[in-house]
């Protein structure tokens, strides 16, 4: 009876020991996060460079979903990520405010630039006044493709036109053409119709598609383009990874992270400038 049940707990614990084992590799498998960021991040190549990096440091593996910021911030909104990385300081703000994430952390910036072709119809090739080129863009009616997507980038156009003195919902014309789409998208249909448009500049960078478009405008500082990074809130999501989560923020904001963004270049030329120290970014 005694060595039945020595046999017994002996089964028991072998069961164990197999159980245990068979859900290791699940739980070293669930030792990654979900950010939630804009095409610019990804279509620029950036995570391409900075995941494999922090993944090197702390073993966490990153999953991006890439959609326009004002999706993005809607994917946190569900708790279908943890973490948010965008480029629309208002729209963040707004996130914070109703409670969905739990604090703001700028981490580098870059700007917008305004693509046009060689042929330049608006007459506004080489110029550095964004709301001038703008308003010669409509007064000429020149071809402009909108991501009309809730973007950072959309959410930056518009504000441009109204800077511009210009109610585009009001005075859009058959110029004016929104599709809905992300960057690489844009610049794509901005090719293929001799069409302005304006781009981050990262992903105009990483673009290959370019035919006969070129930058227009930069240099004004109404193009500046600025990213934070949030965690979604456990109290709103429990399932959100907030270990995980912080310490990929952490990793981003640190002078290891800051310097992995800087050292990030294509053809020499820098794409995102790390200011996770600025007042006020």
């Amino acid at each position: 009876m005694i060595k039945r049940e020595t046999n017994r707990r002996h089964l028991i614990a072998l069961a164990g020991a197999a159980l245990v084992a068979l859900s290791a590799p699940a739980f070293a498998q669930d030792k990654s996060i979900v950010v939630s960021s804009t095409t610019s991040t990804q279509d620029s190549g950036l995570f391409g460079h900075i995941l494999p990096l922090f993944k090197a440091k702390t073993g966490i593996d990153v999953k991006v979903v890439s959609q326009g910021t004002g999706q993005a911030l809607d994917t946190g909104r569900r708790g279908d990520a943890d973490v948010v990385f965008v480029h629309a300081k208002s729209a963040e703000l707004k996130f914070l405010s109703e409670g969905f994430g739990v604090k703001r952390y700028p981490v580098m910036y870059n700007d917008f630039v305004l693509i046009g072709p060689k042929g330049d119809p608006a007459g506004i090739g080489g110029t550095k006044d964004i709301v001038a080129a703008l308003k010669a863009i409509k007064d000429k009616g020149a071809p402009f493709i909108s991501r009309g997507d809730r973007s950072g980038t959309h959410v930056a156009e518009l504000d441009l036109w109204k800077a511009a003195g210009i109610d585009i919902a009001k005075d859009k014309g058959p110029w004016y053409k929104e599709i809905g789409q992300g960057m690489g998208a844009a610049l794509n249909t901005a090719s293929a119709s001799n069409a302005y448009v304006l781009s981050d500049r990262g992903t105009w960078l990483s673009f290959k598609n370019r035919a006969d478009l070129v930058i227009s405008v930069e240099g004004d500082n109404r193009l500046f383009n600025q990213y934070g990074v949030m965690l979604v809130n456990p109290e709103k999501h429990p399932h959100v990874k907030k270990e995980y989560g912080q310490a990929f923020i952490d990793w981003l904001i640190s002078p290891e992270g800051q310097k992995a963004i800087a050292e990030y270049k294509i053809g020499g030329q820098q794409l995102f400038f790390p200011n996770a120290s600025a007042p006020g970014a």
